[in-house]
This record gives structure tokens, sequence and C-alpha cells, in this order.
């Protein structure tokens, strides 16, 4: 049976050893107030949430999956979910870090991150009926008129209603400009809706009294494409006047998809038969407002991707220190068994080391994003705000994207320390592998992740974005070039800067040439950044790692264990990539697709 136990220890040092976030936040006014002991009482609250209410419906749920009535359109998610989700509403955690103004409680995003990661290696499929909320939340907090806001926004804080995002559709993914649900105009300024959407995360479910869509549309004189793309909110239940349940919107759930993971998430095809909504934001605009939700999302699979790798860590590990099979090959190393823990293997500690890097950089990185988010919505300098915004920007493709991949390498890993036990479902790690998957794909596959990053966040800004986050890792080189002990970590970080921004000039002037150079080099240069990105991290953890070694605390030595794993045995990975990116668009473009 699969265990999780929460990281409190290690979220605490990247929060307050390695960010130092109380003193981050004492300088923005709206979180003045918060301090290091608030932020682990939380934490250690949600810690048990995740671990005692939650978790334990993760194999069920998968089991069980989610089942639609299809006369009522009903959908009934896995027993024990909406038991789960009303005492996460008792319990006030739709409300953590919303606004004060719409009832939320107001504290700093970083701590709804923190949170976010425990319930998605708890249980992501339950998570994820809460977590869309958030999006949606945003989305309508940044574009949404005064009365959406009075009338949605109180309700999606409390968690008495849940939220969606209603974009994709079967004939396109994520080129939006081909969508075709249309929205025409009513008398009192409202919209009929008329359309289908597929791949609808939480579209329908028995968790919430009402669910707030988000959905894609077409006015009647939309230009073509992505130009033409408006934003409306549809909730499943018109609202009356003062704010009850009216009747039932014509937004229904035709179908759940059948999937290969998440099968306690109601992943729904949605009708809309004439569906009243209203316009968020300005005509045409609606991609622009969708996009505060589709970036939240992004950063949330990220986090998703996070949660799922330290679950599977700690299993791996709790079976490997337990599981005996053969000897070590340079002698028994536990001679009163009839073999050795198969912990003892360098393979094995390699596939553990490869998970436990990549879960603790993975949350140094999501803890620095969500710190930057807090920092551009609660900065009363707009020039901090503004570098924020454009630091977030840069990092969320590889957020979604690292994360994600680094989930299903890890993920793998650990059912292949199980071995056979892996394979099978009783002990619950294959199913952390099949959850990872999907996270890949959604919400952007990493292939757009990649795009992203080097046509629109570096070449689209002539590598402005990458420059200032390159200035952070050459001050820090700088700082600790004197440093002994330091060498062994900034040594490498300093020459993979160097090698990024060589290879960022060298494919920015074959785009000019051909934009398939883009497309060809986009994955690789991605992961080469991610592993800059780490890098930078795991330097700057190490570094307090040293400081604090002394005092004997058997946490900063496995800290140290680990950097030094992460660079000996991840970082040169890179070395290929920057090669295989180099390598340029010829040979996927020479053959005939005939010949396919």
């Amino acid at each position: 049976m699969a265990i999780y136990h929460p990281p409190l220890r290690d979220l605490q040092f990247v929060l307050h050893e390695l960010f130092d976030v109380s003193a981050e936040l004492r300088q923005l006014p709206r979180h003045a107030e918060i301090d290091a002991d608030t932020i682990n009482a939380v934490l250690e609250e949600g810690g048990k949430f995740a671990a005692e209410v939650i978790f334990p419906l993760n194999i069920s749920g998968d089991a069980q999956g989610c089942t639609l009535d299809k006369a009522s359109h009903a959908v009934r998610a896995p027993d024990g979910f909406k038991q789960a989700y009303a005492q996460y509403v008792e319990g006030g955690w739709p409300a953590l870090s919303t606004d004060t103004a719409y009832g939320g409680q107001g504290l700093p995003l970083v701590l709804n991150q923190c949170f976010y990661e425990m319930l998605n290696s708890a249980n992501q499929a339950w998570a994820m009926y809460p977590g869309l909320s958030h999006g949606a939340y945003a989305a309508l907090w940044t574009h949404g008129t005064d009365a959406q806001k009075a009338l949605y926004l109180p309700r999606l804080s409390s968690g008495e209603w849940t939220g969606t995002m209603c974009l994709t559709e079967s004939h396109c993914g994520t080129d939006l400009g081909l969508l075709r649900t249309k929205a025409e105009a009513l008398p009192d300024g409202n919209w009929r809706l008329t359309g289908q959407k597929i791949f609808i995360s939480a579209g329908e479910h028995d968790l919430a009294a009402n669910i707030v869509h988000l959905v894609l549309a077409r006015l009647p004189d939309a230009p073509a494409g992505a130009k033409g793309i408006s934003l409306f909110v549809v909730p499943k239940f018109s609202i009356n006047a003062d704010g009850s349940l009216g009747e039932r919107n014509p937004i229904f759930c035709t179908a759940l998809e059948d999937k290969m993971g998440i099968h306690g998430s109601a992943t729904c095809q949605i009708n809309l038969d004439g569906a009243v909504g209203s316009l968020v934001g300005q005509p045409h605009k609606g991609l622009a407002a969708m996009f505060v939700m589709m970036n939240a999302a992004r950063l949330g699979v990220g986090n998703q991707g996070l949660g799922l790798t330290e679950v599977a860590y700690q299993n791996a590990v709790a079976y490997a220190k337990d599981r005996i099979q053969m000897r070590s090959l340079s002698g028994p190393k536990s001679p009163e068994k009839a073999a050795d823990p198969i912990i003892v293997h360098p393979d094995v500690r390699k596939m553990l080391l490869t998970a436990r890097a990549y879960a603790e950089g993975g949350r140094a990185l999501a803890i620095y994003c969500a710190l930057l988010l807090d920092k551009e919505y609660a900065s009363e300098d707009e020039d901090e705000r503004k570098a924020a915004a454009d630091e977030v920007a840069l990092l969320t493709p590889i957020v979604k994207a690292f994360l994600t991949d680094n989930a299903w390498i890890a993920t793998s890993h650990c059912m292949q320390v199980f071995g056979g036990h892996g394979y099978i479902r009783q002990t619950g790690v294959e199913q952390f592998v099949r959850d990872a998957r999907i996270n890949m794909i959604y919400e952007g596959t990493n292939t757009i992740q990649g795009l992203d990053l080097l046509g629109r966040k570096v070449l689209g800004d002539n590598g402005a974005r990458l420059r200032k986050f390159g200035k952070l890792i050459a001050e820090f080189v700088e700082e600790e070039g004197t440093s002994e002990a330091m060498q062994e970590f900034v040594n490498p970080l300093a020459d993979l800067g160097d090698k990024v921004t060589k290879l960022t000039t060298e494919l920015g002037m074959k785009a000019f040439g051909n934009a398939d150079e883009v497309g060809a080099a986009a994955v690789d240069y991605l992961r080469i950044c991610g592993h800059l990105v780490f890098a930078y991290f795991w330097a700057r953890m190490a570094k307090v790692a040293l400081a604090k070694q002394a005092g004997g605390d058997p946490f900063y030595t496995a800290k140290l264990h680990t950097a030094r794993f992460y660079f000996a045995k991840l970082l040169p990975e890179t070395a290929g990539l920057i090669r295989s990116a180099r390598a340029g668009a010829a040979t996927l473009l020479a053959m005939d697709e005939a010949l396919f």
C-alpha cells in the first residue's frame, strides 16, 4: 500500500533558509504581518489534510473513477471525494490566498503553492476539482466587471462554487484560432452560446452547488483566427437576483473521457445548447483574458508533476530499504539477512537520487515563481511588479514542461525500483506513472512550452528576459567565485550559463533564415534552460547546506549529497542536448512525407 508524508522539513528549508520568504513578504504591505510561524502552522495543517483526508482516496478513486448518468447529464465523483471537498471548504482552504474583499484570507500565493504541492502528491485527481477554481478566480479578478466579481468571486473563494476553463474542441487542441463555438447577443445584454468542448477537467461533478465555466467562443462579427475569440462566464445553474440558484443552464456533460490516468478527475465532453453567459473583458480579446487562467494552470500543472515526483520518491525509498535481493557487488552489507536491501545497489540509488534531485530542485523553482507572483500582484512599486511579471513569463514554460518531463522520468524510475511489484496496482506506484503522463500534454503540450520559451520569451524580446535571469546567475557566481567549497557547484553553473548564451545567439541567427530552426531546437532548448535554472537553485541550496552542516543535522548532509549527485549525474545531460539543438532542422525535414 502506498504511503505519503508531507515534506514539511524541505518546504521550510526552501521557504525560510533558501528564500527567506518572511523578509521578502514584509516588503509587500499586503503581507507585512506574515511570519515564519504562521507559514509553518498553515502548512502543517495543510499537510494533515492532504495525508489524512485525500491521500486515502487516491487508489480507490483511481479504481472507481467517475460515473455519468446520461439521462440527467450528472457526473458523480468517486466515493469519498464529495465528503473530502466538504472538509476542504469547512477548513477554509479555498480562501487561503484569495482577496479579502471577496471573503478570502489574503495569505500569500507562495503559501497556496506549497499547500497544493501536498494535495497533488496526495491525490492529483481530487486536487483538480478545487485547483481549477483558482484559475477561474484569477481570470475574473483580473478581467471581470464589478458585477461579475461581486457575483462570482465570493463563491469561488469560499468553495461554494467551483470553476473550469472550456477551451478545447475536437478539431483544435492548442490552436484555439480554429474554434467554432458561437455566441449570439440577447436583448438583456447577455449572450447565448452554442458549441461543443472536449477535455474539460472538472466540467461536471457533484462536489459543489454550481460550476462556473469560462468559455471561449466567437461573436457573429468575429475576425478569423485567434483575434476573433471572446471569453464568457457561463454558470451551470442560472443565478437569481438574490444570488440563489435558478434553472439549469443548458451546458451539459455528454460523455466522460476514458483516460489512461487521473481516473478520479471528471474529464468531460461538454455541449452548449444555447447556454446563457456574460462577456468577460472586451469583445474579440478573450484569449488575453483566458491566458491569465492558462498561465496559472501551467504553473499548476508543473506543481502536479512536482507532487507526483515527491510521492513516487517516498514510496520507492521505503521499498528499496525493505526489499532484499542479491548481495552488494562490493560485499554483503546486511550479512545477517539472506540478501541485501536493494538500496545498496548503485543503479537503484541512481534512480532514487534522480527522483529526489528533481523533486527538491522543482520545489525550489516552484516556490520561487510563486514568490514572484506575490510581488507581481502585491508590490506597490510598478517597476518591481513588471520585473516580477517578466521573470514569471520566462519561467512559466520551464515550470510546466521541465517539471512534468522530470516527473515522467522520476515516476518511471520509481516504478522500476519496485521491479515486478511496480507493475501491479496493489503497490500504487504504477498510478503515479499513469497520472504523470497527462501532465506533459494538457495546458499546452511540452513542445508548445518549448516554442513559447524559445520563440516568444527569448527570441521574441531579443533575449532581454533571459539576460536578466542570467545576471542573477552571474552575480551569484561572482559572489561565490573565491569559495573553495563552492567550486564544484559554481563552475559547472557558470560554464552552462556561457553555453546557453552562445546557443541562444546561434539559434537566433538561424531563425532569421529559417523559422523551422526554432521548432527543431525548442524542446532541447527548454530542457537545457531547465537545467540551468535547476543548477542555479541547487548551487544556492548547496551554499546554505555547507554553512549549516557543521551543526550535525543530517538534513544538510543529505542536501549536499543530492546537490553533488545533481551536478555529477544529471546536469551533464545538457552536453548532448546542446549538440542536438545545434543539429538543426535539416535531418527532420529532409525526408519526404510519403516515406514516413
